[in-house]
């Protein structure tokens, strides 16, 4: 019981993501899959800015939109504070409306209709204002300033901590309005060629969203003219808000999903781990039947009828099973602790109150199965002892049926085919998280430190200091490489649909994912050069469009339709309308985890400080390497808030 208290915490608070939203099952997520020569290139999360607003505008269906970009982690400056690492997102005030986000201070209906506001958590407002109590009035209209920018944004209103079971799990949130005017994003208004956006939309209640998905062929079709104005046959279709996080398989997620097969898996475990108690109980039980029978033959001679028999050994095991339960929470409270740091998760016995999957069916659940384990495991015991004929258990002559015999040992046979069952699932899990960490990955990440580029430095200044950076860092002796890069493996990196090679045919388009890195970045992963050569300083240029040097994988190389790396070296590869020519090849890798297969691959040069730095070291002591990372980044950048891990990623 001890242990399936534990399990039901995990499953329940993973059922119960997002059911706190009042309008939860009218919500749903815009997915976009997308199709090049017939193959489907894409299915991901992230879309164009027009779609939201073109569904509206097309169907009377929806109700409302919203859409979302997300910025990233970025530092608050308040005066002369600096609060770093803050979630953010920029939204539409919509979705102020369509989430059930509750307001401690300000007013959520037009919190974000104006540019250059924003709203924010209540703990971020404890960091910088210093909140003690729980009035946060004084913090609206307040001015910050959110990572680099040079102006300043308004707090227009507070919201109450966003629940830990929440798909937005954010800082603040910035005025929509504010990335068309102040950032300048013009095409983030209403647009279908830039697709960076993420796109919620309200249906109107009793909506049947299949049927709604019938008709997105002909809405893809009047936006899109098949795949004149995207170079790609867009499809289009809703998730509903309740399934995103349990039953996403999509790319370019913003949120954190989990796996709707091991939370399931676990509470068919935790089924299976009670039933083993429960018949181990009735084989005790029955096999004490000798030993109470002389008890059962007086209780009838002296007038006891069958029912109050049965009825008294009920009782009995109510109160064991009471017990056990007072046990088995005292366990689960003992031990909660480590089973929060085994999953990851602040979990408690609240959580199984959380209004989860079919509203509060696991707790209910977990009442009734206590209740019905009492009565089997209670009833066949009480149903053997009252059956027992008193005349021969006082002579002497009590022996156990035939019947009862088979089913004990089919009881003990189900106990050990479970079990056996579980240890071998067990052992599988092993196997294959072992097979897992020995594979060959095409990088090697063993002590490699990523720290995040700087936010406070100007763009004119960026390649000078990014060099000087990189080369003082080498003069740490432990430190044996160094390199910038827009993404690191492990992250999702971005992705080019209008690739070819020159000698093709014009209409072919393919699509790579692409990274920006600088010259030590395949020297500091590892990464295997098959041809050609690496990046040297004469391919980098200030300007994007003198940039003409890249890098493929082996897979790219396929993709074009080269006979081999060697035969691509010198060769063209176009990028839109820009020549490229490909100096190297390096061997293919995973970029992400391995249940995703490698894609084709570009590498282009990129000096300055991208969004990671990587620091390849050498050293049984990281942390006096560490502190001489920071002197050296404090030196370059200073103002900017030093924030490292070490590498942990989705490989």
């Amino acid at each position: 019981m001890g242990a399936c208290l534990l399990i039901l915490q995990y499953v329940n608070f993973q059922l119960s993501y997002d059911h706190f939203n009042k309008n939860a099952p009218d919500i749903y997520r815009v997915v976009n899959d997308r199709y090049q020569n017939n193959k489907l290139i894409q299915h991901g999360t992230i879309t164009y800015s027009g779609v939201g607003k073109a569904m509206k505008d097309d169907y009377p269906e929806v109700l409302n939109n919203a859409r979302v970009i997300q910025f990233g982690e970025a530092t608050v400056t308040y005066k002369n504070k600096k609060v770093a690492k803050n979630q953010e997102y920029c939204v539409d005030n919509s979705l102020l409306t369509m989430f059930t986000f509750p307001v401690v201070a300000g007013d959520s209906k037009t919190a974000l209709s104006e540019v250059n506001t924003v709203v924010i958590s209540e703990t971020m407002a404890r960091k910088i204002f210093s909140v003690q109590g729980n009035d946060f009035q004084p913090c609206v209209g307040q001015l910050i300033k959110m990572g680099t920018d040079t102006f300043p944004t308004k707090i227009t209103a507070v919201l109450k901590d966003i629940p830990k079971n929440s798909i937005f799990q954010f800082d603040c949130l910035i005025s929509y309005q504010t990335l068309i005017h102040s950032y300048g994003y013009k095409e983030a208004d209403y647009d279908f060629h830039d697709s960076d956006f993420w796109h919620y939309i309200q249906l109107k209640p009793g909506t049947d969203y299949k049927a709604f998905d019938a008709k997105m062929a002909a809405f893809s079709q009047r936006h899109f003219d098949g795949n004149k104005v995207s170079g790609s046959v867009e499809k289009f279709y809703l998730q509903p808000l309740l399934k995103v996080h349990l039953y996403s398989d999509t790319e370019y997620e913003n949120i954190e999903t989990a796996s709707s097969n091991v939370v399931w898996g676990l509470l068919i475990i935790a089924l299976f781990i009670i039933g083993i108690a429960w018949v181990n109980y009735i084989n005790l039980a029955t096999a004490r039947a000798s030993e109470r029978a002389l008890e059962v033959g007086v209780r009838k001679v002296t007038g006891a009828s069958k029912g109050q028999l049965i009825r008294q050994f009920l009782t009995e095991s109510l109160i064991i099973n009471i017990l056990a339960l007072a046990i088995a929470v005292v366990l689960a409270v003992l031990f909660q602790q480590v089973f929060n740091t085994l999953v990851n998760q602040q979990l408690s016995l609240a959580s199984l109150l959380q209004k989860g999957l079919g509203g509060y069916a696991i707790t209910i659940g977990l009442v009734a199965i206590v209740l019905l384990g009492i009565f089997i495991s209670g009833f066949y015991p009480a149903f053997v002892l009252s059956s027992f004929k008193p005349i021969l258990v006082l002579k002497g002559k009590y022996s156990s049926s035939k019947k009862g015999i088979i089913l004990r040992k089919g009881l003990v046979i189900g106990q050990f085919a479970i079990t056996i069952f579980l240890i071998t699932g067990a052992f599988i899990v092993y196997r294959q998280i072992k097979f897992m960490s020995s594979q060959k990955l095409g990088v090697n990440i063993d002590q490699v430190v990523v720290i995040n580029g700087p936010q406070f430095t100007t763009p004119d200044t960026a390649d000078t200091r990014a060099k000087a950076f990189l080369s003082e860092l080498k003069q740490i002796p432990t430190v044996k490489n160094d390199a910038t890069s827009f993404w690191v493996p492990g992250s999702e990196t971005g992705r080019n649909f209008d690739i070819r090679a020159a000698h093709s045919d014009p209409n072919t388009h393919y699509t790579m994912r692409f990274n920006g890195v600088s010259t030590d970045y395949i020297t500091t992963y590892g990464m295997t050069l098959v041809a050609g050569r690496n990046f040297s300083p004469t391919d980098y240029a200030k300007k994007y469009q003198d940039l003409r040097s890249t890098i493929l994988n082996v897979s790219a190389t396929k993709l074009l339709g080269f006979s081999s790396p060697d035969a691509s070296i010198g060769q063209i590869m176009m990028n839109g309308k820009s020549a490229w020519t490909i100096i190297g090849v390096v061997g293919d890798s995973h970029q992400k985890s391995l249940k995703y297969a490698i894609e084709p691959t570009f590498f282009r040069p990129q000096m300055s400080i991208g969004s990671w730095i990587s620091v390849k070291m050498n050293t049984s002591n990281p942390t006096q390497t560490i502190a001489s990372i920071k002197a050296t980044y404090d030196k370059f950048f200073p103002g900017n808030i030093f924030d490292y891990e070490f590498f942990r990623s989705a490989l």
